[in-house]
């Protein structure tokens, strides 16, 4: 279940709630019963396995990356 941040439309008073996927409508605050707001906020992400990581390695140009070249070595390890 994701961690949802809410801000109170009363007092400006942040939390985090921990509800199911979508559950994103204002919720009563904590402190003082007022409407609070789903507000976006940062998350972290990890990538396992196959993923930015293990891609952007395969191409050797440190000042940017060539795209086409990363697709075709992408396809020759799917085909593997």
């Amino acid at each position: 279940m994701p961690l949802y941040l809410f801000r109170c439309t009363g007092c400006a008073r942040e939390s985090e709630v921990l509800l199911p996927l979508g559950e994103t409508g204002d919720r009563p605050c904590p402190d003082c019963g007022k409407p609070a707001e789903h507000r976006f906020a940062r998350i972290a992400v990890k990538y396992n396995g196959w993923g930015f990581t293990a891609t952007d390695s395969l191409v050797s140009d440190s000042r940017g990356k060539d795209f086409r070249k990363l697709r075709e070595t992408a396809e020759k390890i799917s085909d593997e």
